[in-house]
This record gives C-alpha cells, sequence and structure tokens, in this order.
C-alpha cells in the first residue's frame, strides 16, 4: 500500500514539473524575442533544457518503480540514475551554448535589447514558479529517496539563482550599461556547470556502485552485537534507487548447528532492517 502511494506520488509531483516547464519555456522564449534580451532566452533554453529532465524524470520513475523480474533481479530504479546522468551531460551542453552566445555579443558589441515591465515580470513568475516546485520535488524525493526527483530539483533550484541573475542584468541595462545582460548570460550559465557538476557526482557513485558513506560501518557494528557471530568477515553494499542491497560473510562457531547458525542470520537481518529501512540482506555464514 505504502509503495504504490510513493509511486503515484512521485509520478504526479513528476507531471507537474513537466507542465511548469511547458509554462515557463513559452513565457521565457516569447518575452525574449520581443525584447531582444540574450538574457531571457538563455533562460528559455534552461528552461526547455528543464523540460528534456522533467520528461525524463517522469519516464525515469514510472519505469523504475516496476518490480524485479528475470531480467532484472535488483528491479529498475538504476534507470532513475540513467536519466540523472542524461540530465547532467543536458546542463554542460546548455552552458557551453549560453556562453558562447554571451561572448559572441560582447565581443560584437551587437545588443540591441528592449527593457520592459512584462521581461521583469516573467522573470519574478520564474522564480514563484521554481521556488514551489523546488520544494514539492525536495519533499517527495527525500520520503522516497528518488535520485531522479533530487535531480529535478536541483534544476528548479539552479533556476531561481540564474533567474535572479538575469533581473540585475535587466536593471544594469536600463541603467545604460548594455553589456550587462551578456554579463548576466554567462552568470546563468556558471549556475548551470555548478549545478551539472553536483548532480553529475552523485549519479556516477551510484552507476558504479559506490558504497553509500557509513553503511558498511553501521552493519558491521549491529552485526558484531549479535550473540554467537565470531567475526564479519566481508561486506558488499550499494544502493540501486531507494533499495540498499547488502551481501555480508560472518563466521560462527563450527559446532552449531545449521539451524543455528541460520537463526543467528535471521537475527542479524531483523536488526539490520531495523536500522536501515528498505535494506535487501544476504547473508552467508562459515564455521570457524
Amino acid at each position: 500500500m505504502f509503495e504504490v502511494e510513493y509511486m503515484n506520488k512521485k509520478q504526479s509531483v513528476a507531471l507537474s514539473s513537466v507542465l511548469a516547464s511547458i509554462a515557463l519555456t513559452v513565457f521565457k522564449l516569447i518575452v525574449g524575442l520581443a525584447t531582444g534580451s540574450m538574457g531571457i532566452l538563455s533562460e528559455a533554453a534552461h528552461s526547455l533544457l528543464d523540460l528534456g529532465a522533467a520528461l525524463l524524470t517522469y519516464f525515469a520513475v514510472k519505469v523504475g518503480d516496476k518490480e524485479a523480474d528475470d531480467h532484472h533481479h535488483y528491479g529498475h530504479q538504476k534507470i532513475e540514475s540513467v536519466s540523472a546522468f542524461i540530465e547532467t551531460g543536458l546542463l554542460f551542453l546548455t552552458s557551453a551554448w549560453i556562453i558562447y552566445e554571451a561572448i559572441n555579443r560582447l565581443w560584437t558589441s551587437k545588443s540591441e535589447i528592449e527593457v520592459t515591465w512584462y521581461a521583469f515580470a516573467v522573470m519574478i513568475f520564474s522564480i514563484v514558479i521554481d521556488y514551489s516546485r523546488s520544494r514539492a520535488l525536495k519533499k517527495v524525493a527525500k520520503e522516497t529517496n528518488s535520485q531522479a526527483l533530487e535531480a529535478d530539483a536541483l534544476h528548479f533550484s539552479s533556476d531561481i539563482l540564474s533567474s535572479l541573475t538575469v533581473i540585475a542584468g535587466l536593471i544594469f541595462v536600463s541603467l545604460g550599461y548594455a553589456k550587462a545582460d551578456a554579463i548576466a548570460a554567462i552568470g546563468v550559465s556558471f549556475f548551470v556547470l555548478h549545478a551539472g557538476y553536483s548532480l553529475g557526482r552523485r549519479t556516477i557513485d551510484t552507476l558504479v556502485d559506490t558504497t553509500p558513506v557509513g553503511l558498511s560501518e553501521k552493519v558491521s557494528n549491529v552485526t558484531t552485537q549479535v550473540k554467537g557471530v565470531m567475526s564479519v568477515k566481508r561486506i558488499r553494499a550499494r544502493a540501486v534507487g531507494n533499495i540498499n542491497f547488502i551481501d555480508m560473510t560472518i563466521t560462527v562457531n563450527k559446532t552449531l548447528s545449521v539451524e543455528k547458525a541460520h537463526k543467528i542470520c535471521d537475527e542479524i537481518e531483523k536488526k539490520i532492517t531495523t536500522l536501515i529501512p528498505n535494506t535487501d540482506v544476504v547473508i552467508h555464514s562459515e564455521p570457524a
């Protein structure tokens, strides 16, 4: 029941992000073309990227929540990590395009920008939408431990900072500093690059099965407290979506019966899953 509720909540918040991204992209593109502002056009490109990322996220959470099958023994949740990795690439490509266009405008000094009230209005509207979407996505991402939703939340959070940069650029343009708009566009690209770097590091860690920080130590400590365990020989742990998979080998007294050794393993599994929810544990015992 709780899994179905989580699935519906994840898909609902992901779909709302798609709709929000469509609205922001259209509004920014129209205003950017009308005013000639490189900063707003770069924001339109950024929102178009967010739209692609939101679509990827929606697909990832929908497919990633499928149960394990004969071909995917560990489930499908790594699709969320693949989605986040693609989003990282899109972030860097967008940044490269923004920087190129902004430098070209600075170099050629061709910038006819009309600063209007609706230019400021669309950016303020963007900040309000980005803030609400970011909060909603972060909340559900934390509840469901969804990497794809966390990536989407990061996109919207970075948009708030970049929108503020564009507003600052428009203010300086209205005061007579025409090149401020292109400089603001470069500032947007640095926010995007920072978001991409942060997202990329976490995504790659998941894809290459990096052990979650502190997980092995927690498992080892709780295991050695179980009566009958002589030592912990090996622990292998990795995270797939919101599930931790742990394989471990322990040693027990060789005089113990198979039934007694099995009970020890059951007790260890119970303690680990109580301490670390959403954990799949496989324990092998060896005589010593």
